[in-house]
């Protein structure tokens, strides 16, 4: 067994299992923490396959900033699990619906290799061996795929933007700054009264 062989077999075990204790785990913090974990191994695997970039990509935009933006939200709201799981078994024929769509991919996936084994080795667009892995991505991405790339933005900003709507509520009681209101007052808001020395205001 060759070095890269053995750390692949590392990486993917860790990754697997961490992933299963994501969807397994009682706690949501040490499901972030379990994420955050897969992420790190799915980095290690990236770079084995010579994907620096995407390695790179996956440690600081989602360890660095997604996985820990889940972490201080499961953390700081005062979520009741309990309450969000009593209608979870009305959702079980959907999920049962998209986790078999998702198997037969994987069957279809791993089919390929035994029915044409020569599609693995062919590529879409040529790979030009003179230039590194981050610069052919970026021309690959921005050339070829711009159009999908923007897409996929704007779905990422509708969804964030869905997301901030859903989540936000607003407080009856909490006071708020009405600026037309106050700039609409008259002369009648302050009241100057002279007060005598030694003396106060009667109440």
């Amino acid at each position: 067994m060759t070095l890269p062989l053995f750390f692949f077999y590392i990486f993917a075990i860790i990754a697997v299992a961490s992933a299963a204790m994501v969807i397994f785990s009682r706690n949501p913090v040490h499901s972030v923490l379990f994420l955050i974990l897969t992420f790190v191994n799915a980095a290690g695997l990236f770079m084995l396959a010579g994907a620096e970039f995407l390695a790179l990509i996956l440690i600081v935009v989602y360890v660095g900033a997604v996985a820990v933006l889940f972490l201080f939200v499961v953390m700081m709201l005062d979520v009741d699990f309990a309450e969000m799981r009593q209608g979870m078994l009305q959702y079980a024929p959907i999920a049962a619906v998209v986790g078999i769509i998702f198997l037969l991919e994987l069957l279809l996936l791993a089919g390929t290799f035994f029915i044409s084994p020569d599609v693995v080795g062919q590529s879409v667009v040529p790979i030009d061996a003179t230039i590194d892995n981050t610069r052919a991505l970026g021309q690959v991405i921005y050339t070829r795929y711009v159009f999908l790339f923007q897409a996929a933005g704007a779905v990422l900003l509708v969804a964030m933007v869905g997301a901030i709507v859903l989540t936000l509520r607003h407080r009856t009681q909490a006071k708020r700054q009405n600026i037309a209101k106050q700039v609409a007052r008259g002369k009648d808001s302050i009241k100057v009264v002279s007060v005598k020395t030694g003396q106060g205001l009667e109440g």
